[in-house]
C-alpha cells in the first residue's frame, strides 16, 4: 500500500520558500519538516538541483497506492463492524439508479460522494460549483543499462511537477491541468500522452535533470472536481442537498461530499468524521460554515 516513504519539496521561487519557511516553523510537532541545503537534499537524492539551495523534507509523508488504500480502509471498517459484535453493519451494494431521490425511503440518510461526476446525476445537474479539470501522469522507466538508478530509501519529488517513485527504475510523473474538460476517461491517447510529457519533462528536470534519461512507457488520467475558489481558497463542498434536490420532508436525509479536487488523501478522514457525526445528528451546523457557505448561492 505504500509505495515509498518521505517527500522533497525544493524551493523553486521565492512564494514557495517564504510559505515552506512559515510552515516548517508552525507546523504540528507530529509533523516532522527538516529544512535543508543542496548538499543535504543531494544525500537523499544525487544530482538534485535547487535553484533557492533550499528544500523542506517529511521524512514521515508518504506516497501511497490509492486503489490498495481504498481497499484497506473498506476492510478495516468491515473489521470494525466486527468487532462491534453485530450492533454494526457495513454492505457493499451496486445498484443503477435514474434519481438519487429513488434512495430516499430506502436509507436513513444518503451521502454523495461522486467526484466529478456528481453533475450526472439527475436532481444534481449543474447545482454545484464545481469545476472540472482533466489531469495525465506519465509512467517512467529507466533502462537496465542506464546508469544513475534513483536511490532504493530517496524520497519522491513534490515540486511544479511531482515525482511518485515506486521502484530505482520505476516512477509516475505529474500531473497536467486541463480546465474545463469533460472528458471522464482514463485512457490518454498518443498524441496527449506527448503533450503531457512535452508539458511535464521540463518542469521535472528543472529539479531533477536525471529524468531526462528515463523513457515513457505509459500514461493515465483522471477528472478532478475542483471547488470554487474563495477569499479563504479552494474548499471541498459539503452539507444537506434536500432543498437542493427537492427532497420531501425536512430532516436532512441527503448529503453531498465533494470538491476535494487533488486533495481527496489529504481532506478524506478529517472531513469524513465531521460529515458522518452531522449526519447521525441530522445537523448540518456542525460543519464548519466555511465548507457548507457555497449553499447561500444555490437555494
Amino acid at each position: 500500500m505504500v509505495r515509498r516513504r518521505g517527500i522533497l519539496r525544493p524551493a523553486t521561487n521565492a512564494k514557495t520558500l517564504d510559505l515552506m519557511s512559515d510552515n516548517a516553523r508552525n507546523c504540528l510537532a507530529s509533523c516532522v519538516v527538516e529544512t535543508i541545503d543542496k548538499d543535504g537534499a543531494r544525500n537523499l537524492v544525487p544530482n538534485l538541483y535547487l535553484p533557492l539551495n533550499c528544500a523542506f523534507y517529511f521524512p514521515g509523508a508518504m506516497n501511497v497506492n490509492p486503489q490498495r488504500y481504498l481497499q484497506a480502509l473498506f476492510l478495516a471498517c468491515q473489521n470494525s463492524a466486527r468487532a462491534s459484535l453485530g450492533r454494526k453493519n457495513i454492505t457493499l451494494v451496486k445498484k443503477s439508479i435514474s434519481d438519487v431521490l429513488e434512495l430516499e425511503g430506502e436509507y436513513d440518510a444518503v451521502v454523495i460522494c461522486l467526484g466529478s461526476k456528481v453533475d450526472f446525476l439527475p436532481g444534481l445537474t449543474g447545482k454545484l460549483p464545481l469545476r472540472t479539470c482533466r489531469g495525465v501522469i506519465t509512467h517512467m522507466q529507466l533502462h537496465e543499462s542506464a546508469r544513475g538508478s534513483y536511490p532504493d530509501d530517496g524520497p519522491s519529488i513534490l515540486s511544479d511537477a511531482w515525482l511518485a517513485v515506486h521502484g530505482p527504475r520505476n516512477l509516475h510523473m505529474g500531473s497536467t491541468w486541463e480546465w474545463q474538460s469533460r472528458n471522464y476517461s482514463s485512457d490518454v491517447p498518443a498524441e496527449e500522452a506527448l503533450r503531457a510529457l512535452d508539458e511535464l519533462l521540463p518542469k521535472a528536470s528543472a529539479v531533477y535533470p536525471d529524468i531526462e534519461k528515463w523513457e515513457f512507457a505509459g500514461a493515465r488520467a483522471g477528472l478532478r472536481a475542483m471547488p470554487p475558489v474563495t477569499s479563504l481558497g479552494s474548499l471541498p463542498l459539503l452539507g444537506c442537498v434536500n432543498q437542493l434536490i427537492g427532497a420531501a420532508g425536512e430532516s436532512c436525509k441527503l448529503w453531498v461530499f465533494s470538491g476535494l479536487g487533488s486533495r481527496g488523501l489529504l481532506y478524506h478522514a478529517w472531513l469524513g468524521k465531521l460529515m458522518a457525526k452531522a449526519v447521525l445528528s441530522c445537523k448540518e451546523e456542525l460543519i464548519p460554515s466555511e465548507l457548507t457557505s457555497w449553499k447561500k448561492n444555490r437555494l
